[in-house]
């Protein structure tokens, strides 16, 4: 991980609420021989006694489902918006261009569900993406018991308790004020994915420039 403070989001509600954004999420790991393995999936999150738990669902028999049976340790890898920022936008050009985005990364080991875990899990699930909407033909609930009967065997439910909890926030910190302010200019020209790393850019820039202190470079 790309380990700076100065690109580090300290504000836990503010990871959360990147997470719910972002809920298609990278999940890693590997078997005991050091061969890796990954999928994406919809991750859920709640946390219970203070402690964050992740869940989602993964087909059985496959490569990760098999390593993770194996060996339980996996990273999850939530991503967001990313943009190139081309460092002839700075006061100082002559330095190397770079890349910002926002990233959260969760380690911990991964636990099967049971049956009626998978089946609650699931519930869960189907309603949060069809937004709370229990008349939906595809809450969980209204899936024909046929269909279910064939597809819940052939998935397996996983949850994770966070045990490792990172995050990379990369949205030029370490750049001047005159600097930053022209970045967040060219990424709003470019709209899509640089526009949204612009407005994320703009929401902190009051904490890294108060009004009557200057920029020292560090």
């Amino acid at each position: 991980m790309y380990n700076f403070s100065y690109f580090k989001e300290k504000d836990k509600k503010v990871l959360l609420e990147f997470m719910e954004k972002n809920p298609f999420a990278f999940v890693t790991g590997s078997f005991l021989s050091g061969e890796q393995v990954a999928t994406q999936i919809p991750v859920l999150f709640e946390e219970r006694n203070g402690e964050l738990f992740l869940q989602g669902h993964i087909m059985r028999k496959t490569d990760h489902h098999k390593a993770f049976t194996e060996n339980p340790n996996a990273l999850i890898v939530f991503t967001g918006a990313s943009t190139y920022v081309s460092a002839s936008w700075y006061n100082n050009p002559h330095i190397g261009s770079t890349w910002n985005y926002m990233s959260v990364h969760i380690g911990g080991k991964i636990k099967f569900m049971t049956d009626d875990e998978l089946v609650e899990f699931m519930r869960k699930f189907t309603l949060k993406f069809e937004k709370g909407n229990t008349g939906s033909p595809t809450y969980f609930e209204n899936v024909p018991k046929e269909y279910l009967s064939k597809m819940l065997p052939a998935i397996v439910g996983i949850e994770l308790k966070a045990e490792k909890f990172e995050n990379v926030f990369k949205l030029s910190q370490n750049r001047d004020e005159k600097s930053y302010d022209n970045i967040i200019s060219k990424l709003e020209e470019q709209g899509g994915q640089s526009a949204v790393i612009a407005d994320e850019m703009r929401k902190r820039k009051s904490e890294l420039f108060p009004e009557g202190i200057e920029w020292d470079g560090t």
